[in-house]
């Protein structure tokens, strides 16, 4: 083979590399690789906020308050239910994960996501993730775990997947206080 027919060669498949990864530029990041639409989000209930290769990432702007402190709206206090759906590799890494551990995989083979549900406080400038679950298809609890985790707010840098999907939250928030007041002033009566 004379040089020229390998620069041929070489730059036809660099050629075939750059089509494919603008192919798949098109594809929805979660269940891309199954063929599978995956589980419905209700549009008018969840706010999607991102995509990375392996999730997706919305919270409930209809569950989505303000938290009450000794009968009174606390402004500096976010409560969020959150949903994430997998794609298939995703879910792969879970189960994976499980079996490693050697936990329970009753319900494992319908995992779709997880759910968390967020207590924001902008004082203190942290994230505590109260309750994680593990959703099916049906967005039905496989497993919940209730262990808190506190996520401080500076330790999460500007590129970070979560700093943004926290972040994105309390954009919302700022630009909907009038209706998460009245939404937690329902919940006072």
């Amino acid at each position: 083979m004379n040089f020229k027919h390998k620069k041929n060669v070489r730059i036809f498949g660099w050629m075939a590399a750059g089509v494919l990864a603008c192919s798949l530029a098109f594809v929805t990041p979660a269940f891309a690789d199954s063929g599978d639409e995956g589980p419905a989000v209700p549009s008018n209930i969840y706010h999607w906020v991102q995509s990375t290769a392996r999730q997706n990432y919305y919270f409930n702007r209809q569950q989505m308050c303000y938290a009450i402190k000794d009968g009174k709206i606390d402004r500096n206090v976010l409560i969020v239910p959150t949903l994430r759906t997998y794609d298939d590799i995703q879910i792969q890494d879970v189960v994976s994960k499980r079996r490693w551990n050697m936990e329970p995989l009753d319900g494992y083979d319908r995992l779709a996501g997880a759910a968390e549900y967020l207590r924001i406080d902008r004082k203190a400038g942290t994230v505590t993730i109260e309750r994680h679950d593990d959703l099916d298809s049906d967005f039905a609890t496989i497993r919940e775990e209730s262990e808190p985790v506190v996520i401080e707010m500076k330790d999460l840098s500007e590129k970070d997947v979560e700093g943004r999907f926290y972040r994105a939250i309390l954009k919302y928030a700022d630009k909907h206080d009038e209706a998460l007041t009245a939404k937690t002033e329902e919940k006072l009566k």
